[in-house]
């Protein structure tokens, strides 16, 4: 046998006992992610929204690329790129 043909072996030994393994234990349930409840939409909408016309123009992008930084366009902006500082 080549070294390749006892690996091979080797592999196929170990695939056939993990095999063997796993058929005997029993099996877990699958576990459920954790999902935040539900909010009533008249709670989200009695929320108040800011009028605040000065804040409206200044307000920015705020995209964050993978360094962390953010877009310095206003927010919503056309444009297909970020602009970043």
């Amino acid at each position: 046998m080549s070294k390749m043909d006892n690996l091979r072996a080797m592999r196929e030994a170990k695939y056939a006992d993990a095999q063997k393994r796993a058929a005997g234990a029993p099996a877990r349930p699958a576990a459920k992610a954790p999902v935040a409840p539900a909010t009533p939409a008249a709670a989200r909408a009695a929320q108040p929204a800011s009028v605040d016309a000065s804040a409206d123009t200044d307000e920015l992008c705020g995209h964050r690329n993978m360094s962390g930084r953010t877009c310095t366009r206003e927010r919503g902006h056309s444009a297909k790129s970020h602009r970043y500082s």
